[in-house]
């Protein structure tokens, strides 16, 4: 149960710096940095959140026995 806390946290950790680094690169005039930040961030999350599902995909086939 704690690593599914673990791992909401880290997605929010993400999303913040991703967030504040967005809005640092695009006060500095960097749009296109910003927006390759922004990429990046949501490519990290959605790589956790695949995994996740993947796990959570296996468990659902032990359960019903469907190997």
């Amino acid at each position: 149960m704690s690593d599914n806390i673990d791992i909401i946290f880290k997605i929010a950790g993400i999303g913040i710096l991703t967030a504040v680094l967005h809005s640092v690169l695009r006060h500095a005039g960097k749009e296109e940095q910003a927006h390759l930040a922004t990429l990046a961030g949501v490519a990290i999350a959605l790589t956790w959140v695949v995994q996740l599902l993947g796990g959570l995909f296996d468990q659902v086939k032990s359960v019903f026995k469907l190997f």
